[in-house]
């Protein structure tokens, strides 16, 4: 039986279309995997990225739960560093009032951006004993009482939501956080696939439910990848050069907005750049559902989470609709 399948959308921007355009087109997007069967949606969080519109995830998720009915919306995730654990408590609280049980709440340590920006935007610490504490009084703030441990008298929108979290990581440190605070752990291996099986079972081994954290019963494990579906495999290699692009104007250096796709011999420089996309799932839809299932009979994923970019956001609706097709 296949795993459960879920979706990180970072909103991407494409050159000649607008911030405005790329939320649109997301929202769209939203409706049309609420339909197909897909577990959950999730938006990340960047900043100071031009060609990404996923900087205030706790709007889009809140637009993006507006117009589905049935998907699960949440972060892929909040940066806490970035944020104050009230301010975060009190968001997803008012999220979950507002949606019903539908929200998530994904939590990293790394910022989203660069340096410069981080220290304009940082609001709490990235230390790991900081960022445990920091979510045992998140869960407060989501319990019964709606109080946090640390501050038992400042209280929360957010009580009796019990709004789920999840550790986001991408080494075997945050794999460790996640174990040793009993959450599911959600694992970054689209873009970092360098420590993917020792985090894995870093966290596996790490998990206990004796934390005052845990939620869990059992360790889960959601593992991001590449994906890209086309109705031939020479149609989707094309149309996976726009990621290859995106990444080959971090390494050097380029603010480009997602740039049109080329044909794959036309790419020049391959390098480091690539290599951070090698989990990745590409081609017709029986050629990505095969590697989709040599993906998790690797690592063991509970769950697997999908990132698509794509120049046209009618491709990327077409890759959701082919891969739902040969997966539920």
């Amino acid at each position: 039986m296949s795993v459960p399948l879920s979706i990180l959308d970072l909103v991407s921007i494409a050159e000649g279309s607008t911030a405005r355009d790329a939320i649109a087109a997301s929202m769209s997007s939203a409706k049309l995997v609420d339909n197909l069967g897909y577990r959950r949606l999730w938006f990340a969080e960047h900043h100071n990225t031009p060609n990404l519109a996923a900087s205030s995830t706790a709007l889009l998720i809140s637009q993006a739960a507006a117009v589905t009915e049935k998907i699960r919306v949440g972060s892929g995730g909040v940066m806490l560093p970035n944020h104050a654990p009230l301010m975060v408590a009190e968001q997803y609280g008012t999220l979950a009032n507002m949606h019903g049980d539908r929200i998530d709440l994904g939590l990293g340590r790394a910022p989203g951006t660069d340096m410069m920006t981080a220290q304009a935007l940082s609001r709490s610490s990235a230390e790991p004993q900081a960022f445990a504490q920091n979510i045992y009084d998140m869960q407060g703030w989501f319990g019964e009482n709606g109080t946090a441990y640390s501050v038992p008298i400042v209280s929360a929108v957010s009580t009796n939501t019990n709004v789920p979290i999840w550790v986001l990581g991408s080494t075997v440190n945050g794999a460790s956080i996640a174990g040793q605070l009993g959450l599911p752990f959600s694992i970054a291996s689209h873009f970092a696939p360098d420590q993917i099986d020792q985090a894995i079972q870093v966290y596996r081994e790490a998990f206990t439910t004796e934390s005052a954290t845990a939620q869990i019963d059992t360790p889960y494990v959601m593992a991001g990848i590449n994906v890209m579906v086309a109705d031939t495999e020479e149609q989707a290699k094309r149309e996976f050069t726009v990621v290859q692009q995106m990444f080959q104007d971090i390494h050097t250096g380029q603010r480009r907005l997602l740039q049109p796709p080329v044909e794959p011999n036309q790419l020049t420089g391959v390098g480091a750049e690539h290599s951070m996309l090698r989990i990745q799932a590409v081609g017709s839809p029986h050629t990505v559902k095969t590697q989709l299932d040599d993906f998790v009979a690797r690592t063991g994923a509970d769950e697997l989470i999908t990132v698509t970019y794509a120049y046209d956001p009618a491709v990327r609706d077409r890759s959701y609709e082919l891969l739902a097709d040969v997966w539920f």
